[in-house]
């Protein structure tokens, strides 16, 4: 569409998903589940875009590097990772509330002399990565990078989208076994079920990352039926020092430094605003304005820091004459 981003120097390291992929039914490993994860901040920090099309490359050192584990054995950890990855499949629901299953990558091609793979995401994971509407949630990959439990990290995900909450709704029991990525018969028992997967999952986040949780059981007579989590943040957590905001957004009106989203929008039509940041257009949005704008707000919304590169988002909505006319 524009012309081609200067790069920015600043590594956000988001994880970024929209909150249909993050509460979907999976079942991952833990290896699977940080692939993931590296493509997703990769894909965001070197700004080059993410579609069905282009594959992502991750080096064995990158991955050694983020999960701090030995580096002469982080390519084989990566080749069966992307093993694994072809065959996973997941449920999630559409905006028409139907249940969609797909797979989370089409491809996956290893480079042995490199120490890197490539992997390329299916349409529907793109579209839940970067079309994100108003509701998504995102965390820091550090802050999840120690957990040695795909249970903790799935917990974390699930749990982080609540924090300026405080607290949780009510997690139906059977359903919250399946976004924890349990079979039908794993840990049948409730017993088991907690002793194996809830309670050392809940110490695991407790102990090394910038959350504090707990949670309470919900019962019809004796029988445990749901769970509810108060989640805290860590006020002297050295992770939580330079936290980012996360939310979960479920107000199309929501806003980033009082801006309402109509101020984003002509923000985004500003025509030095296109000339800096216009190349993260990628896919449709590189081929319709409407498309584009809808993809920048959501970007904004997600991390505005981004954006304050020439100057403070907010000088954007100064001189009406330097905005496109679209119509």
């Amino acid at each position: 569409m524009i012309k081609k981003l200067e790069k920015s120097n600043k590594n956000t390291g988001l994880v970024v998903k929209s909150n249909r992929i993050v509460t979907a039914l999976q079942s991952l490993s833990l290896i699977e589940m940080r692939l993931i994860q590296l493509a997703i901040v990769d894909a965001r920090d070197k700004e080059e875009g993410l579609d069905s099309d282009t594959p992502l490359s991750i080096h064995a050192k990158r991955y050694a590097d983020a999960f701090d584990v030995a580096s002469h054995t982080s390519y084989e950890v990566l080749k069966e990772a992307g093993k694994g990855l072809v065959s996973r499949q997941f449920t999630f629901l559409s905006e028409r509330e139907n249940k969609v299953l797909t797979n989370w990558v089409q491809q996956v091609e290893y480079i042995p002399n490199e120490g890197r793979i490539e992997i390329i995401f299916t349409k529907a994971v793109v579209d839940e990565i970067t079309r994100l509407s108003s509701h998504f949630t995102k965390y820091a990959l550090e802050r999840i990078a120690t957990l040695n439990s795909i249970y903790s990290v799935r917990l974390y995900e699930l749990l982080v989208k609540w924090v300026s909450a405080k607290k949780t709704n009510k997690f139906e029991y059977e359903l919250f076994r399946e976004q924890m990525g349990l079979g039908v018969s794993d840990y049948l028992r409730m017993s088991d079920f907690k002793r194996r997967v809830l309670d050392p999952s809940v110490k695991e986040i407790n102990e090394k990352t910038d959350l504090k949780v707990k949670y309470d059981q919900v019962k019809n007579g004796t029988r445990i039926t749901h769970f509810t989590f108060t989640i805290h943040t860590k006020e002297n957590s050295e992770l939580n020092k330079q936290r980012d905001v996360v939310k979960e957004s479920n107000n199309e009106s929501s806003t980033i430094d009082g801006l309402s989203d109509k101020q984003l929008w002509r923000i985004t039509r500003h025509k030095s605003f296109i000339k800096t940041y216009g190349s993260m257009a990628k896919g449709d949005a590189g081929r319709s304005w409407e498309a584009y704008s809808r993809l920048m707000v959501d970007e904004i919304k997600i991390d505005h820091t981004r954006f304050n590169r020439k100057r403070p988002i907010r000088e954007y909505l100064k001189g009406s004459d330097d905005e496109y006319d679209f119509s």
